[in-house]
């Protein structure tokens, strides 16, 4: 199971955010991790940039977004934008993108979302023979009608994984994707009603076994604070649960909110429920670091503690 960590948007300055993303990719690759996921928040950061900024200051460890809205631009431009970024990483890109939600399509951006699920089959039939070029990407579906040729191509096998919570997800994710990516499922969702579908139409497709990202807050704390960091994570990560699409993947597990989510406690009891994720059918584990405190100091403190030890967890489980 690869173990990656969340790294950015961050609040504050806008001229400070680089710098300090940098500094968490240099931590992270030496480290050991996996992976490092870059958010795309609707208000924040552009998530392929910071992939090519990060890329530039590293050597190794791959550069995922999670995810890239699929209505804010056209599929040949985020085809060119990811080849773009790939190359300047060394080839280390998985590209996450998704569907999103109406809140940020509809009522944030002023675009149509009906069928979501649809508009993301006939993307990916875009996409994908974009992400595979040279060539001409000759396409006409539902919602596009390409004749465009490029001359990028990718400088390594570049995955491409889609946000798929419902079934009908599921199934076009298994169909023409490397796998999904995931937030607010927790072990039962995943083991129950994510993993038996995807992977179903992935070998029905003839495709290889799907890579499954389990996004997570994690909080390295005392039994005594367990209470704490899942009123944190409710309260500066529940805003989502607000969406439809995350109601109907909580309905199929056992958690109420992110805060049931959340990993708490000391080192043994993230272990156990890291390997309780693997033991589900995630492939991968995307680490929201979750720090308490009542001030920024111990904020920081508790979050390079959190980080520290889910690095040694990472090269335990191996």
């Amino acid at each position: 199971m690869r173990i990656g960590v969340m790294i950015g948007p961050e609040r504050g300055d806008t001229a400070r955010k680089a710098a300090r993303m940098v500094d968490d990719i240099k931590w992270a690759e030496s480290a050991g991790m996996d992976t490092a996921w870059i958010p795309q928040i609707p208000t924040d950061f552009d998530a392929l940039v910071t992939v090519a900024l990060l890329g530039a200051a590293t050597e190794r460890i791959e550069l995922g977004t999670a995810v890239v809205p699929l209505q804010a631009q056209h599929p040949i431009a985020l085809a060119r934008q990811a080849l773009s970024a790939h190359a300047v990483a060394g080839g280390r890109l998985a590209l996450g993108v998704g569907p999103s939600h109406h809140w940020i399509v509809q009522d944030m951006l002023g675009l149509p979302y009906e069928k979501p699920a649809a508009y993301s089959r006939d993307y990916l039939e875009v996409l994908n023979p974009a992400l595979n070029g040279p060539g001409t990407v000759d396409v006409s579906n539902g919602s596009f009608t390409v004749h465009n040729q490029l001359d990028l191509g990718p400088v390594a096998p570049l995955p491409v994984m889609i946000a798929a919570l419902g079934p009908v997800m599921l199934r076009i994710a298994g169909e023409h994707t490397d796998g999904t990516i995931l937030w607010m499922a927790d072990e039962r969702a995943i083991a129950d009603h994510v993993v038996p579908r995807i992977t179903k139409a992935a070998a029905d497709a003839g495709r290889v076994a799907p890579r499954i990202v389990a996004g997570l807050p994690i909080c390295l704390c005392a039994s005594g604070e367990i209470d704490t960091a899942r009123d944190r994570a409710n309260r500066i990560l529940g805003e989502a649960e607000v969406s439809p699409n995350y109601q109907r993947l909580l309905e199929k597990g056992e958690a109420k909110d992110i805060g049931d989510i959340c990993i708490a406690g000391d080192e043994e009891a993230i272990a156990d429920g890291l390997r309780r994720y693997a033991e589900a059918g995630a492939t991968d584990l995307s680490v929201r670091l979750l720090p308490i405190g009542d001030n920024r100091d111990e904020l920081v403190a508790s979050k390079r503690r959190t980080r520290e030890m889910i690095a040694q967890i990472a090269k335990d489980l191996r």
